[in-house]
């Protein structure tokens, strides 16, 4: 059979990837896009529970990209973020003022899922390739091949690994990210509460590890709804996956401190293991890396699919200028480009939540006092706070036109 042939490769379909695709055929760039699920699967009623906070940039991305009419009606906004230690005085309270929007919006996964597959099957330019597996990777000066399990064969330019952080791309290519495992899990669930979360998000931090409350859409009939993501030791996962209903609300409601009344669960439990990796380089002969194939962070701020989704706005701009002068997408000076766009944002972003899990997790009254003393200071200085709040807003910086209102 023929090879199927494009300017991109991407290998990888989900939240990252095929926002690639589609960024990528809106400036005129074909790419065919290889995963291993199955979309059905994926946008399933209760897949897997999770959800994200999207940034004003990352939502502007999604806006530039035609997927802002769908996704408006289903996203909660985050008016503000309210940070504590343990629920002890001195919490910082982070609220943009009326001309300033919301601090971003919460997104159950499914939902954009739904969007994302939705808008990339209106684009001629994007071949998408589901429950398709690779075989073997090829790259050099000319092209790149990929050969699936099936025989099929797939050429083009340039080859994206997004594959996410087990990224096989990436550890065959040769690149050596710093990695560690925290040795904590995050357990995921959905809350329905008697009170209203009046669009705060919250951010527990406990000495064992963050506890974050963050605000969904309520049900249609007005029932309050959230989503729980609670750090645990990994010696101690299994037994709170393994409580029975009552005893792991209990457990939950201890850590609440009564903010939302009473609760019960909205979703079933779910976790994932928490670890770091971070690669200064991102780009290789004919390869680029983007999302958690290149950066892997703690869920502590809610970053990791906001920086997967810039990797995609700047990678996209990149391609667009170099192919627009004649050059092809796996020009080595556009690739240079796009890693040093890429580089410090990156690095300050996967920095900055390894420092938070780690200050946040020292025990002892004394740590605590003087992290309380700390945010208390930040509560103070509205300079600072503004600029922690364009950090979490994503519009800090030189930003791609994609990620710009």
């Amino acid at each position: 059979m023929p090879p199927v042939t494009a300017d991109v490769v991407i290998l990888g379909g989900g939240l990252v990837g095929m926002t690639l695709a589609i960024g990528l055929a809106q400036a005129g760039i074909a790419s065919v896009v290889v995963d291993s699920s199955d979309p059905a699967a994926q946008t399933a009623d209760g897949f897997d529970g999770r959800a994200s906070a999207i940034s004003t940039a990352s939502w502007n991305l999604y806006t530039n990209l035609g997927m802002g009419e769908e996704l408006a009606a289903k996203g909660c906004p985050i008016d503000a973020i309210a940070v504590t230690d343990a629920m002890k005085p001195g919490r910082i309270d982070f609220r943009p003022g009326a001309a300033d929007g919301s601090l971003g919006r919460m997104y159950a996964n499914r939902d954009l899922r739904i969007a994302m597959y939705a808008a990339a099957a209106r684009e001629k330019a994007i071949t998408f390739l589901p429950n398709a597996h690779v075989a073997t990777r090829e790259r050099d000066e000319h092209g790149v091949a990929v050969t699936l399990t099936d025989g099929r064969v797939l050429k083009g330019q340039l080859l994206v690994a997004a594959e996410g952080r087990r990224s096989p791309t990436r550890d065959e290519a040769g690149f050596t990210p710093a990695r560690w495992d925290y040795g904590h899990r995050a357990i995921i669930t959905g809350l329905y509460h008697e009170k209203p979360h009046e669009n705060v998000a919250w951010e527990v931090f406990y000495p064992a590890g963050p506890f974050a409350l963050l605000p969904l859409l309520d049900e249609a009939d007005g029932t309050h709804r959230s989503a729980l993501v609670w750090t645990v030791a990994e010696k101690d996962a299994a037994g709170v996956l393994a409580l029975p209903e009552s005893a792991f609300l209990s457990e939950v409601e201890k850590r609440m401190h009564g903010i939302f009344g009473k609760i019960r669960l909205a979703s079933p439990r779910s976790s994932y293991p928490l670890n770091f990796h971070h690669t200064a380089r991102i780009v290789d002969q004919r390869l680029a890396l983007v999302g958690d194939a290149a950066h892997g962070m703690h869920p502590i701020a809610g970053q990791g699919l906001n920086v997967g989704l810039r990797d995609v706005a700047a990678l996209v701009e990149v391609l667009a200028d170099g192919m627009r002068l004649g050059l092809d997408a796996g020009d080595a000076q556009l690739l240079a480009r796009y890693e040093r766009w890429r580089a410090a944002d990156t690095f300050m972003v996967a920095a900055a939540t390894d420092v938070l899990t780690r200050l946040f997790g020292i025990p002892g009254r004394i740590p605590s006092a003087i992290r309380r003393f700390g945010m208390a200071g930040v509560q103070r200085a509205a300079p600072l706070k503004r600029w922690f709040m364009d950090e979490a807003r994503g519009m800090s910086g030189a930003l791609p036109a994609l990620l710009r209102g």
